[in-house]
């Protein structure tokens, strides 16, 4: 109840949509009663006081009678849909909004593919629970209403008749309801795997190509298929089931009104008009019953989808600003690290990180693999929180800072390059959204990337596919040094910039790495040593503990692991 009361909360702000609707629906349903209603007296006047003027009239009531009821059902059908498309918009930019807010350590828990299902997928089956049951409670509860109210005012005494199997049918459709809604929130989750593996596969469709692993993918999407097929199979089973032993229960009351009703009419205690009369009102009442019992069984189906949901939207960020902040505006660049520790779980990461970089100096981190180096580098942008110690920034503990005003301090180049299925332009522009073309223009030729983008069939205004799928690995890099540029911040990542280029991009890029770097405080990760011979300090990170540190010249003369790494490149 919870869950259905929260979703049917987002539909408040469109309550003149639904006002609408339910002026429609009490159109439909006045028009059921009206015609349950009319039909005894218009019988005894036609068939036993012979006015058969009124049986030449009859036909152009019925139509006028439908096309009134058609009108309201159209208006109950178009502005309660609406709403419910509006509310669950709602709801999606609300699920996207929180996910856009939570820290980078909820998306390294949890599959792209399974994030996107719940944001595509289960908001989808949530609209779906909406817009039927907002319906339901509308359209038909009117038209129920309207109904039973000719039914008891025609006969009471069968009217109580024929509902007292009603209350036969509340615990199976109670029982029917909580198993679709199990079974459909499992293959909401199935259909999350399912999207994380077309997500995993067309990311990675040139590897697959490349090892000729097709049939290897087409059986694990096979795989996932037929288990999603199973919960669905379930969800259909009860929901099949629901209409069958719905009817057959009802069964029982229409059965003795029959018997009882006729019986009634031959003893001349009731017309037979008056038992048509009601006859057809209770076969017009059960129509919206079935279909609120049906909007029941959607609804399950919803909630579960909307438990998933609202998973995400109350999901709480690991990463918040205190309640009153430091604010800054812009640091010298100074950044100190203070016996910090870090790990993701159990197992440390970092284990007493010490360093102080002074401002506009080149920090090079080195090592083997695993050794923690990207994970250092993301704690300057709080990516995570350190477990022990602090960073400070020009003397200030960085989770001091407002989030929004310690990223401001930072530009990050990573060795993936991320750029998005926009213009040119619109790509660099993501280190300064307020950019001008010129400023867009200068931080290109500082990254070396005006000239081939001049090349381009439109310039600037050249569109790159997605992930910057028509440009090169080189191209691609310069565009994301000139978003660096443009940002213009104080502090500078470079996380192994360079380390899918070749020889002749590598050093293009490596020239406006040079320009980036100038009066920066500069943190570089690099595999290949020799791009970092000229950095003011190289710290060595083996096993999350700077094991060594000094220049270029005095890490070889020492003969330790720095020695060994370069010495290990050189053959």
């Amino acid at each position: 109840m919870e869950v259905f009361k929260r979703l049917i909360s987002y539909s408040k702000s469109y309550w003149r949509r639904i006002l609408l609707a339910a002026i429609g629906s009490v159109g439909v349903g006045a028009m059921d009663g009206t015609f349950a209603y009319l039909v005894e007296p218009l019988l005894k006047k036609i068939f036993s006081e012979n006015q058969l003027f009124i049986l030449t009239l009859l036909p152009f009531g019925i139509i006028l009678i439908f096309v009134f009821r058609g009108t309201c059902r159209f208006i109950n059908d178009y502005y309660v849909k609406t709403a419910g498309q509006l509310a669950i918009q709602k709801i999606r930019n609300a699920v996207y909004e929180r996910c856009m807010g939570l820290s980078v350590g909820f998306f390294n828990r949890h599959a792209t593919g399974v994030l996107m299902s719940r944001v595509l997928n289960d908001v989808n089956m949530m609209q779906e629970g909406v817009a039927n049951t907002i319906t339901g409670l509308f359209r038909d509860g009117f038209s129920a209403v309207s109904l039973l109210f000719v039914i008891f005012y025609r006969n009471w005494q069968l009217a109580i008749i024929s509902f007292l199997v009603i209350p036969a049918t509340v615990y199976p459709a109670q029982l029917i309801g909580k198993r679709i809604k199990r079974y459909s929130k499992m293959g909401q989750e199935k259909m999350g795997d399912l999207s994380s593996v077309l997500q995993e596969t067309f990311s990675g469709i040139k590897v697959i190509k490349a090892f000729g692993l097709e049939a290897r993918e087409i059986e694990k999407f096979r795989d996932q298929n037929q288990k999603f097929y199973e919960f669905v199979r379930k969800t259909i089973k009860y929901d099949s089931s629901s209409a069958p032993v719905m009817e057959t229960i009802t069964s029982f009351g229409v059965a003795g009104v029959i018997w009882i009703g006729g019986n009634s009419v031959i003893s001349g205690r009731m017309t037979s008009s008056e038992f048509f009369s009601f006859i057809t009102a209770m076969a017009l009442v059960y129509a919206p019953v079935k279909r609120l019992t049906s909007a029941f069984n959607v609804l399950q189906r919803s909630l579960g989808a909307a438990e998933r949901v609202f998973e995400v939207i109350d999901q709480q960020p690991d990463i918040v600003d205190l309640a009153d902040p430091v604010i800054v505006e812009r640091v010298k660049g100074e950044v100190t690290f203070d016996h910090v520790s870090f790990s993701y779980g159990e197992d440390p990461v970092l284990q007493d990180i010490s360093l102080e970089a002074r401002k506009g100096e080149i920090i090079a981190l080195v090592g083997p693999s695993g050794g923690g180096k990207t994970t250092l580098v993301s704690l300057i942008t709080r990516f995570y929180d350190v477990s022990g110690g602090a960073i400070l920034i020009d003397g200030i503990d960085l989770r001091r800072m407002k989030l929004q005003d310690l990223l401001r301090q930072v530009a990050l180049v990573d060795q993936e390059t991320i750029l998005f299925n926009d213009t040119i332009a619109n790509n660099i522009r993501y280190g300064k959204t307020d950019a001008t073309d010129a400023e867009v223009e200068a931080a290109a030729r500082a990254a070396y990337a005006h000239d081939f983008i001049m090349e381009m069939p439109e310039g600037y205004g050249t569109n790159i596919g997605d992930r910057g799928v028509r440009l090169s690995g080189g191209q691609r890099q310069r565009l994301c040094i000139a978003r660096a540029i443009l940002r213009d911040a104080p502090i500078l990542i470079l996380d192994e910039a360079t380390s899918a280029l070749d020889t002749e991009s590598e050093q293009m890029v490596q020239g406006a790495l040079n320009n980036l770097m100038a009066n920066r405080t500069t943190f570089v990760i690099a595999h290949r040593l020799s791009t970092i011979l000229h950095a003011d300090r190289i710290l060595v990170l083996e096993a999350g503990r700077i094991v060594e540190s000094g220049t270029h010249q005095e890490l070889i003369g020492r003969d330790g692991l720095y020695s060994k790494l370069h010495s290990m490149q050189l053959t």
